[in-house]
């Protein structure tokens, strides 16, 4: 799973109007020696969706193993705003399950969002502090920043867009709290802005590169983990 651990992130870049997505993305992870039993497969199923209020985004990721589902995550996010100021309050819950691993356990964060975009909406950014409390574990307090953004560019034919997290993990080394990064930029190119392509084939080809740091394996080392990835927009 794209998330193998209950960690948080804010909405996801790149849809500053409505949609939902489905994506696959066939993980390269596996062929590191570390990480051999990586499942191969992951779907993630991706909704945004703003109102006069604010807006609400949710994402499921699934991984798939030789004998099922391996592991299932889920974040959802509200934002509440109800003035013009480029700033909204952020509310988020985390949690999931994994075969071996039991119930990821819950996190709720809360904090607030400042948003830029573009006008014509070809690029913008997010920035979201964040409490974030652990639910029954020992340090249940904890922190997060995190970033998003979008860009589209070559008439929209091209997608570039991601995020990173950085926050204090619930894990520990000799007394102490681990702080964790992570970024997973995305990249895609979407066949229907190509010419002669129907505007509804909304099929995108592309790439996730997952870039980290004391998030795999807890064990203190950096992984890029890339993907071969295809996404159908709703």
């Amino acid at each position: 799973m794209k998330k193998l651990f209950a960690v948080a992130l804010a909405f996801v870049a790149g849809l500053s109007v409505q949609a939902q997505n489905v994506q696959l993305h066939y993980d390269f992870g596996h062929l590191n020696d570390n990480l051999s039993t990586r499942p191969h497969l992951t779907t993630t199923v991706e909704m945004f969706k703003p109102d006069r209020w604010g807006n609400t985004f949710f994402f499921v990721d699934m991984d798939y193993a030789d004998n099922g589902v391996a592991a299932a995550y889920w974040e959802i996010s509200r934002e509440l705003k109800f003035w013009k100021a480029p700033l909204a309050v952020h509310v988020e819950y985390n949690g999931g399950l994994g075969k071996g691993v039991g119930s990821y356990k819950d996190a709720y964060l809360a904090g607030a969002t400042y948003s830029w975009d573009e006008q014509n909406f070809n690029s913008g950014f997010t920035f979201t502090p964040m409490y974030k409390f652990l639910a029954k574990q020992r340090q249940s307090h904890s922190w997060q920043l995190t970033a998003t953004w979008y860009l589209h560019f070559a008439k929209h034919l091209f997608t570039f867009n991601g995020f990173v997290d950085l926050w204090g993990d619930r894990r520990f080394d000799n007394g102490r709290n681990l702080c964790v990064l992570i970024t997973e930029p995305q990249f895609w190119f979407n066949l229907n802005h190509l010419k002669g392509v129907p505007d509804d084939l909304k099929l995108s080809l592309g790439t996730e590169w997952e870039i980290s740091n004391n998030f795999v394996n807890q064990n203190h080392r950096w992984y890029w983990l890339p993907t071969l990835a295809a996404k159908w927009t709703f």
